[in-house]
């Protein structure tokens, strides 16, 4: 209650001194008119007890969801995310249609209503073609009255371009017809992108010795169920549940049911025996430089001369081949249409659909169920991500934050550079090829300029016809475009392609890519709690700037050394600096194995998030660059109902408030297996480590938060 009051409270201070701007000096920026950001934040701020507070409307609403969300009975010495996030775990309550609540889901909430929008307007006259085509796939899969009436005649004249399903086909279909190199290669699924993995996993990579060059590879087949449950066999309860619902969906598509229930009970075996393959060799990489081994294990694929391939193993590939020679070919052409089919249910009719969420829900009780629009907006970002990131751009995206995103890459960039000179444990040459690395990242920030050029944009869409009255059809064929443009590739490899940067621009996400030594920070996350310029520079640096920051940390993390300043794969490093990092990197596996999770019972894995432990121990960048920024700037106004903390513990505090998150349990026990920490220990982990932060808090020596053994990389 208190919280909530107090909220309020600012609210209504905003409204009673929104008038103190008007008494302060207008000072604007000769070059662009614009009211710079701390004269902006100085003109909408008032002296209380000493301090400066802002009480801009972003100031107040920042400092109200900061509030909400701590709980100061807690000691930030004892444990700073409960400090921080305490009151927001508390009294959060999940909708029915929710799994989580953090920053990102309200962000994610806002660009897809956004979509929902943009998709649901009518089609101008004027607009460009692929924003009409969008908008008209978007209309046919709202329309479910018409797929009904359609029903199943389009995909069924797909299969039989393919030769037929048997189990449908019965003793009509043609044996001698098939191989599964041709099926694999002609099927075409809806929401897949690229050569479909059922068997084995064909991608195009850079090559890991030149990452200009294409690289094509071998890698995990996709199983249309966890290996780990189909290794346990047909009597397994949740196998079971998997046949009983791929019979029933051959048995809906006019499958005779007896036939069915035999037919796909030996698919079934196949795929058993795939899984045991999957299971009994792990990820390899393995480098297959010589094409005689890749003929010897899949005679029948027309590999070219000049192809090379990576596989996980060259065993694994012996046995797959050996699965295959003995399998009939009725039953890998049954298992591979099948998959197809199944991967295509999302765009057919309504008892598929029905059957598809009713196994769902048998496999997992807690799985929600999307109203149409969501669901239609997902499949149209999907099919169209880089028409409607264009128009996303266009119409909702503030121009300025990409400039300002920009000079503080370049002022978090400084500071690595300053942590790569002054290190202790590396040597000099590998300090300087790390530096050579650190200036030669490059990075896509907001969205490729391409995006908002008609003439690529429309030349990206030329060959793709789609329309309102084949939901099903018009969806293969934005998949057939992305799938050309996939493997276009293996003629050229281009570093700084932006239709893949521009598929990311409404993800509320940032990467790096480790093979091109790039980072990609989409508009999608410059916006809300993460980036407002009408909030003090504390919180954009521990907002995005904390993003960039761990993006560019991965360059130099347990996987991003092994990669070059090309993005090249290769030992760049000397025996003795390779083993100090070792050294420090079993802290970073000890201290975060060592977190357990009680709401579950269950231990983070140390060595699973080892990467994004190093990654957002790499906070500190933005942490100093902010320190710079503000002895340039000098010091900015507090938050009023937080004016007790400095400039410099708010950004702590910031940090961790954009990461507090409520979470169903499953939801909880499903991230076990991320890459990343839970959210708690993604703050607890980091900042126990910064000198900088418990000394700010003043966090005695030996405390949870200050423990004396703390892990140091970057």
């Amino acid at each position: 209650m208190l919280s909530s009051f107090l909220a309020l409270t600012l609210s209504l201070l905003y409204l009673n001194h929104s008038c103190n701007a008007k008494s302060l000096p207008s000072i604007t920026s000769k070059e662009n008119g614009l009211v710079p950001h701390s004269l902006r934040l100085l003109q909408n701020s008032k002296f209380d007890e000493g301090n400066l507070l802002c009480l801009s409307k972003g100031c107040v609403k920042a400092a109200a969801s900061i509030i909400n969300s701590m709980d100061r009975s807690v000691d930030p010495c004892d444990d700073f995310y409960q400090f921080a996030c305490g009151s927001f775990i508390k009294n959060t309550i999940l909708d029915d249609d929710k799994v989580s609540e953090n920053q990102f889901t309200v962000i994610k909430e806002e660009i897809l209503n956004w979509k929902r929008m943009i998709l649901t307007e009518p089609i101008q006259p004027d607009e460009l073609r692929p924003f009409k085509m969008m908008k008209l796939v978007y209309k046919s899969c709202m329309d479910q009255e018409h797929i009904e009436k359609i029903g199943l005649e389009p995909i069924k004249e797909m299969l039989k371009s393919l030769g037929g399903w048997p189990v449908l086909e019965a003793e009509k279909w043609n044996e001698s017809k098939f191989t599964w190199t041709d099926t694999m290669q002609k099927l075409i699924v809806p929401n897949k992108i690229g050569y479909l993995d059922y068997l084995i996993k064909i991608s195009v990579i850079p090559h890991l010795d030149n990452s200009t060059n294409p690289f094509i590879y071998l890698g995990k087949a996709s199983l249309g169920l966890k290996s780990e449950y189909l290794v346990k066999g047909k009597d397994h309860e949740v196998v079971d549940k998997y046949y009983r619902y791929i019979v029933d969906i051959a048995v809906l598509f006019g499958a005779d049911s007896q036939r069915a229930t035999k037919e796909l009970s030996e698919s079934l075996d196949f795929e058993i025996e795939l899984a045991k393959i999957e299971e009994e060799y792990p990820l390899e990489m393995n480098y297959v430089k010589v094409l005689k081994k890749l003929y010897d294990a899949f005679p029948n694929i027309p590999w070219k001369e000049n192809d090379t391939a990576v596989a996980y193993s060259q065993k694994k590939l012996d046995k797959l081949n050996t699965l295959l020679d003995k399998t009939p070919k009725r039953v890998q052409a049954n298992y591979l249409i099948q998959r197809s089919v199944i991967d295509s249910l999302d765009f057919l009719t309504e008892d598929l659909r029905k059957r598809k969420l009713k196994y769902k829900k048998e496999i997992d009780p807690d799985f929600i169920e999307y109203p149409q629009w969501k669901y239609c907006t997902d499949i149209s970002t999907k099919l169209f991500n880089l028409a409607i990131g264009s128009l996303y751009v266009r119409r909702f995206f503030n121009e300025n934050a990409k400039q300002n995103a920009l000079e503080m890459l370049n002022g978090i960039k400084e500071e690595l550079y300053k942590t790569l000179s002054s290190n202790e444990w590396m040597d000099d040459r590998t300090r300087e090829k790390a530096m050579n690395k650190a200036k030669a990242m490059t990075h896509n920030i907001a969205y490729p300029d391409e995006l908002l050029d008609d003439n690529k944009l429309n030349a990206y869409y030329e060959n793709l016809e789609v329309n309102d009255q084949d939901f099903y059809t018009s969806a293969l064929n934005c998949t057939k475009l992305g799938t050309d443009y996939e493997f276009s590739k293996s003629k050229y490899f281009n570093r700084s392609d932006w239709v893949i940067a521009g598929g990311f621009v409404t993800d509320v996400n940032a990467l790096y890519q480790y093979n091109k030594n790039n980072m990609i920070l989409p508009a999608g996350i410059l916006k809300g709690a993460f980036f407002s310029n009408d909030r003090p520079k504390y919180m954009i640096y521990s907002g995005i700037g904390s993003f960039i920051s761990h993006e560019i940390t991965h360059g130099f993390d347990n996987i991003g050394k092994l990669y070059d300043m090309h993005g090249n794969f290769g030992k760049w490093w000397t025996e003795e600096t390779n083993k100090r990092f070792l050294e420090k990197e079993k802290c970073f596996i000890n201290q975060y194995g060592n977190y357990t999770v009680h709401e579950i019972g269950l231990k983070v894995d140390g060595k699973l998030t080892l990467g994004d432990n190093i990654a957002d121990n790499g906070v500190s960048l933005a942490y100093n660059a902010y320190r710079v920024w503000a002895e340039r700037h000098g010091v900015e106004p507090r938050l009023p109902g937080l004016q007790e903390y400095t400039p410099q513990q708010m950004f702590w505090l910031s940090y961790a408030n954009i990461l507090c998150s409520k979470d169903t349990l499953k939801t909880q026990k499903d991230r076990m297996t991320d890459v990343h920490s839970p959210y708690r220990f993604r703050i607890i982990g980091s900042f126990s480590n910064m000198k900088f932060f418990s000394d700010e808090f003043r966090c005695p020596l030996g405390s949870n938060m200050n423990p004396a053994e703390k892990c140091q990389l970057w």
